[in-house]
């Protein structure tokens, strides 16, 4: 070989290697996905039966165990709902006892205050049995101060406003407007008591009103 044959041999080469050297390399191909079932498929072909009867083995208990918490999640769940219509149960039954209580409650009120009643309507009776001529007046006297005091026993107290007072639509009822001395707006007279029970109103009162006209 001559000595420019050797030159243009070592040229090629190295020009062969540069455009080798310029060249990138390609990249990894990227990781695919792999479903687990084929990854646990690839798993039992690659290895040996052995490996492949504990594997099984292993996925056997594995159902099973969740298999039995499956149950045992069911049958709590039963449970809960059992107790739940019990406890539904309990409670409706408790509010028929309450209101059956309540009501022979107000039938027991009701009662005691009719008996007492009776009493006050005996000693109307039995004033007007007397003669004709006979004054009943202190006999009525005493029977309103027995009704009286049986409305006092229950919490119940007269509305009576006087004349000047303030008007209450809540506890007054209006009959008219009349002349009077009184300021305008407020009571002029009393027409009939109205009551009151532990702060409810009853019967309101029946008032006249001041009409300022004098």
């Amino acid at each position: 070989m001559s000595e420019n044959e050797g030159a243009e041999t070592a040229t090629d080469s190295a020009a062969g290697d540069d455009a080798t050297a310029g060249e990138t390399a390609p990249a990894d191909d990227p990781v695919e996905d792999v479903d687990p079932d084929e990854e646990l498929v690839d798993r039992v072909r690659e290895a040996s039966a052995e490996d492949a009867a504990r594997e099984i083995a292993a996925l056997r208990e594995r159902v099973d165990a969740l298999e039995t918490s499956l149950a045992d999640e069911r049958e709590r769940g039963d449970d809960l709902e059992s107790k739940l219509k019990r406890k539904q149960a309990d409670f409706q039954n408790f509010k028929k006892r309450q209101k059956q209580k309540t009501e022979e409650a107000r039938q027991r009120a009701t009662e005691d205050l009719v008996e007492r009643l009776l009493d006050v309507r005996d000693n109307l009776v039995r004033a007007l049995d007397q003669d004709e001529d006979a004054d009943i007046r202190s006999g009525v006297e005493t029977t309103l101060r027995g009704f009286d005091d049986v409305l006092d026993a229950e919490n119940v107290e007269p509305i009576e406003p006087d004349a000047g007072a303030d008007l209450d639509p809540v506890r007054h009822e209006v009959l008219m407007r009349v002349d009077s001395d009184q300021p305008e707006g407020t009571v002029a007279d009393l027409h009939r008591a109205g009551y009151e029970m532990a702060g409810k109103v009853l019967r309101p009162a029946q008032v006249t009103v001041a009409d300022g006209s004098e």
